[in-house]
């Protein structure tokens, strides 16, 4: 995997990956910021192994969000100290069991980017079915 960040102007980088998509960032608050896109891809990178295990258990999900909640050290490097991601899921005839198994699967044992934060960041995880 390669990827290439290049100024744009000010604190603007526009950032490309092999794979030909691109994202802009900012040290501004003009676009998403560099953590942010972190925080994002822990809720995604999670989200996608969530769904996917489910699915693969042969159960209907119809909807799947990540609401993340990340508190940063207070002074630089401000990096993130604790992440909260609670899952809320729907479904037909989801059980408790079955979303608690994906979400525990993900953070332990598949979502990349979690895991890669494993041991500086205090990762926590619930989730809430709707029917």
């Amino acid at each position: 995997m390669k990827a290439t960040v290049s100024w744009q102007q000010a604190l603007t980088f526009s950032g490309k990956t092999d794979s030909g998509f691109s994202q802009t960032l900012d040290g501004n608050g003009e676009t998403l910021s560099p953590m942010e896109t972190v925080l994002l891809a822990v809720g995604a990178c999670s989200s996608i192994d969530v769904v996917d295990i489910l699915k693969k258990r042969r159960l209907t999900i119809h909807d799947c969000q990540c609401e993340l909640d990340a508190e940063r050290a207070a002074e630089p490097p401000r990096v993130f100290t604790k992440i909260h991601a609670h899952y809320t899921v729907s479904g037909d005839n989801l059980k408790e069991k079955d979303v608690d198994r994906a979400v525990s699967l993900s953070a332990e044992k598949y979502c990349s980017v979690m895991l890669m934060l494993k041991g500086n960041v205090e990762i926590t995880t619930s989730f809430s079915i709707v029917d």
